[in-house]
């Protein structure tokens, strides 16, 4: 029997999943890539230029995630900064040393995808889909609200 929780199993699965294309990357000799920023880059392709909050919508993160990537995907010459509509607002553009990398980042994007298929065959029911069912069960009824009703009993 198992003493850690669900979030900290949780967090050794993505660990291991990402441990494992990031060194990946490596091997390629991206040593700097991180798993993150592919995520990013593909929106950013998709969908052309977008304000951070249109960023995190479409790569399914937070805010504060997106900010906390693009802002190293930055340092990492991935990706450049305009102004917004308001001065609070950053539009994020891929740069050129971004689009020279797609093809291997496209090709590692195929790579992942199929082996990830592999490993759902594998498991007794699909991990995507039982992660899509844990994200609208907490989106019909938050964690938070979850654990209050548990405190209260």
């Amino acid at each position: 029997m198992t003493t850690s929780g669900l979030g900290t199993r949780l967090r050794h699965v993505l660990e291991i999943l990402d441990g494992d294309v990031a060194k990946f990357y490596d091997e390629l000799g991206l040593d700097w890539m991180r798993p993150r920023y592919v995520p990013v880059v593909r929106a950013l392709v998709q969908q052309g230029p977008l304000s951070i909050r249109d960023l995190a919508k479409a790569v399914g993160v937070t805010h504060s995630a997106a900010s906390q990537t693009v802002a190293q995907m930055a340092k990492d010459e991935l990706i450049t900064f305009t102004p917004g509509e308001d001065a609070r607002q950053r539009i994020v553009h891929l740069t050129a040393k971004a689009h020279e990398l797609l093809p291997v980042l496209d090709a590692e994007w195929a790579a992942t995808t199929a082996a990830a298929e592999q490993l759902e065959a594998e498991l007794s029911f699909p991990l995507t889909a039982l992660l899509d069912e844990v994200l609208a069960a907490v989106e019909r009824r938050p964690m938070l609200q979850r654990i209050h009703d548990a405190a209260a009993r």
